[in-house]
């Protein structure tokens, strides 16, 4: 990075692990992911959780057309909900209803919910029944 460009991202998204190989700590998830991916047997949900900048959110490849699109925010198929901030009930209605239609573009749709232990009870267990 030029010393005349200014990054005021905070350190865990300046460093964040943006693939695999990049995570520090996560060798069991990244194993059972990248196994995962590379057979073709996904599970319907995975639950991540760690330290800030840990790599919750890492992209794998950052060479195909859904790695690049996600890295840059602008994926259709990947819902990301700050539950810090959206944390109630009509709010994961809202985030429910994406999961009645098929991707657009990829594969399978991700949905990303942080801090999801900030969401009301209501809302908690709306979405376990949706998982």
């Amino acid at each position: 990075m030029s010393a005349n460009i200014k990054d005021d991202r905070v350190l865990a998204l300046k460093y964040r692990p943006e693939k695999f190989e990049d995570l520090i700590g996560q060798n069991t998830i990244s194993q059972t992911l990248s196994l995962a991916l590379d057979s073709k047997r996904l599970s319907h949900a995975y639950l991540f959780s760690g330290l800030r900048g840990s790599g919750k959110t890492s992209k794998p490849c950052e060479v195909c057309e859904n790695c690049l699109s996600a890295k840059s925010g602008k994926h259709l198929d990947i819902i990301e909900m700050d539950a810090a901030s959206n944390r109630g009930i009509d709010d994961i209605k809202e985030l429910i209803e994406h999961t009645k239609y098929k991707p657009n573009i990829a594969r399978y749709k991700v949905f990303i919910i942080d801090e999801v232990h900030m969401l009301t009870t209501q809302a908690f267990n709306a979405l376990l029944k949706t998982l």
